[in-house]
């Protein structure tokens, strides 16, 4: 697991250069991420408590609302 701490700017410039991140574990207050290439190998593991980050990551990982596309 990497210990620099994963900020909300990290997933989305990850996210710029067209790959992907996921959760891996969810438990409250904290999360696991796992950034990944664009055809999902994993890169990294990343564990935060930042409820920014947490936030950003659940909706990264929700579908787009019927209409919103």
């Amino acid at each position: 697991m990497n210990e620099r701490p994963l900020t909300v700017a990290d997933l989305e410039r990850w996210r710029l250069f067209g790959a992907g991140c996921r959760i891996a574990e969810r438990h409250g207050d904290h999360v696991v991420v796992e950034l990944c290439t664009c055809t999902g190998e994993l890169v990294e593991r990343h564990e935060s408590r930042d409820r920014q980050v947490i936030d950003y990551v659940i909706a990264a990982q929700d579908p787009p609302s019927p209409g919103t596309q």
